[in-house]
């Protein structure tokens, strides 16, 4: 057995046995998914809400179970969550959204649209996918709501002790 103390002698054992390179094969470019209306789809989902989104190239009108994006969710919160991919992606007014979005509250249904937008806009231009992903979109948030223990007024909440 050879002494591989050193890193030199490390580089020295490792060029003798050193296997036949193969060439590395060359990465293909992702292929955007785009159908024949020339738009992208995605499925979103927050706690147990579920968007489906179709954007495409247009003015940025936002429109959600046939409502415009201000009537739907009418706090600003909910719609800056909307706006979180396109600001973060530079892509503000770029693309019409058009989206089903069904079970939940309004909270959990914004972030199923924004998951949703997310999604559809790395299928429609893949470079966005590195941007998207370092600022967390297009993980789906797995969190949902504990279930209701049997001996419990909640999912922990206990019945309130009465001592007579």
């Amino acid at each position: 057995m050879s002494d591989l103390s050193s890193l030199g002698t490390l580089k020295t054992v490792l060029s003798r046995s050193r296997v036949a390179a193969t060439p590395v094969e060359e990465v293909e470019a992702v292929q955007p998914k785009i159908d024949a209306q020339g738009r992208a789809y995605a499925t979103g989902k927050r706690k147990d809400a579920v968007a489906r989104v179709w954007i495409k190239r247009g003015s940025g009108k936002l429109t959600i179970n046939g409502k415009d994006a201000t009537v739907y969710f009418a706090r600003p919160v909910l719609r800056m969550i909307l706006a979180q991919p396109f600001g973060f992606a530079d892509r503000v007014g770029v693309y019409d959204v058009w989206c089903t979005v069904s079970g939940g509250g309004l909270s959990g249904q914004a972030g199923a649209v924004r998951h949703g937008i997310s999604k559809a806009l790395t299928y429609f231009e893949p470079d966005l996918r590195p941007v998207l992903k370092s600022h967390g979109f297009l993980t789906r948030d797995s969190r949902t709501v504990e279930r209701k223990k049997y001996g419990k007024a909640k999912a922990r909440r206990s019945f309130q002790f009465s001592k007579r």
